[in-house]
């Protein structure tokens, strides 16, 4: 990066809560975690300068776009502020990071608010999921299923399988790990949900099957919720710091990012990658694209991972692809205790979006703010222990857009 992006506070709603059951919906979740990211952060909202929403499909379950708009009803004093909405499924929230991250380098705005949010309680699951299958090719792949998603990431577990062979046993224990780290996070969706040790088996009673491979443990939930930071170039946050006794090393900081595109449909993905050793090589290279522009050798050098995992088979591909084993091998760090509480590299300390929630739009800004909390000491009871950089990976459609950052703090 040509210059770091400081991160000056940020807020998330509780993902527990159903906004259509109190009778709220997309504003009151983005006005939540608007306000919530201007007291962290302890500045009026007449500082900001610029504004970005991250949204997947506002209009398919609140029948609501042109949400750059509502940034003027939160709080009267951003009334005129340049705004938009970004979209690219999973990875909207990650988007609109990154146009916010690019006004601050241009030296357009100092002062940038960045939120994600999305609605999805308000519907029956099956409606859900067929809502979220926008972000396939609609008509032309997962239309033999009944719940498409599940079924697109069973296809993913298929060919890692056929590559190198998969047990069910590693995918049930990154559930088990993420659903166990979301009990420590105050936000998380499943804190308080209760498990049994054959919820995280091939149980077909207490984890039955959802499509293919993938059982219902193995997925992420329907989730209402908002997430919302606030960025700044390096003069303002100097400035911001001093104002308030604190260095500017004090800082969480964007220091790398890597954003690739790949082809829609998940079966020319496969079939590009057909000759790589990774099955999805454009997200190798949106990691190592972080990972050098954030002036670090790889993996060895990060202290924590939050990672997407809408169904386990994704963070099963995200730990081989961000080399934290030889692709193929993922389960060796599975199987060692790496990739949890107090292992080598912790991943998704706070439940991920199998354990925390994944409201769709929110999820890129939350994995964000979680890495920059992470990275200040300021986790809460997930806290790794000693973190100063994070690695972040988040992903839309089925692996269609694919967005990394990498978060530090400290000299």
């Amino acid at each position: 990066m040509t210059q770091p992006i400081f991160i000056l506070g940020g807020h998330q709603t509780d993902f527990a809560i159903s906004a259509a059951r109190r009778g709220e919906g997309l504003f009151e979740l983005m006005r939540d975690s608007v306000q919530g990211a201007l007291a962290d952060a302890r500045l009026d909202a007449s500082e900001i300068q610029s504004c970005h929403v991250g949204n997947f499909t506002g209009e398919l379950f609140a029948g609501q776009g042109q949400l750059g708009g509502m940034f003027a009803a939160i709080d009267p004093a951003l009334y005129g502020r340049p705004a938009g909405r970004h979209e690219a499924a999973c990875a909207s929230g990650s988007i609109a990071m990154l146009a916010a991250t690019a006004e601050i380098e241009a030296g357009r705005y100092d002062c940038v608010l960045v939120s994600g949010v999305e609605l999805e309680r308000n519907v029956s699951g099956k409606e859900a999921a067929q809502h979220l299958g926008a972000a396939m090719w609609v008509g032309t792949e997962g239309q033999e299923a009944t719940y498409p998603w599940p079924y697109m990431f069973h296809r993913v577990a298929e060919e890692y399988d056929r590559r190198y062979g998969l047990k069910y046993d590693h995918l049930a224990e990154i559930a088990r790990i993420n659903i166990a780290n979301g009990r420590r996070n105050p936000n998380a969706q499943t804190r308080d949900w209760q498990y049994t040790p054959e919820s995280f088996t091939a149980d077909d009673e207490a984890n039955p099957v959802i499509e293919g491979i993938i059982r219902r443990q193995d997925c992420a939930q329907i989730t209402d919720g908002s997430a919302s930071v606030i960025l700044a170039s390096e003069n303002f946050a100097r400035a911001w710091a001093e104002a308030r006794g604190l260095s500017l090393d004090d800082l969480p900081r964007i220091a790398g990012w890597g954003h690739t595109t790949a082809h829609l449909r998940l079966q020319e993905k496969l079939a590009h990658s057909a000759n790589s050793h990774y099955v999805f090589p454009h997200v190798r290279e949106a990691i190592q694209n972080a990972f050098t522009r954030a002036g670090i050798s790889g993996v060895a050098d990060l202290d924590g991972i939050e990672t997407h995992d809408c169904f386990t088979s994704t963070e099963y591909m995200a730990i081989d692809h961000f080399g934290i084993t030889a692709p193929g091998e993922s389960w060796r760090a599975i199987e060692n205790g790496d990739i949890a509480p107090g292992g080598r590299l912790p991943v998704n300390a706070g439940g991920g979006l199998i354990g925390s929630g994944h409201p769709v739009g929110a999820t890129g800004v939350r994995m964000v703010l979680d890495a920059a909390r992470q990275v200040t000491g300021r986790a809460g009871d997930y806290q790794v222990e000693g973190a100063r950089r994070y690695g972040t990976l988040n992903l839309g459609g089925s692996a269609t857009t694919i967005v990394s950052f990498v978060v530090e703090a400290g000299a």
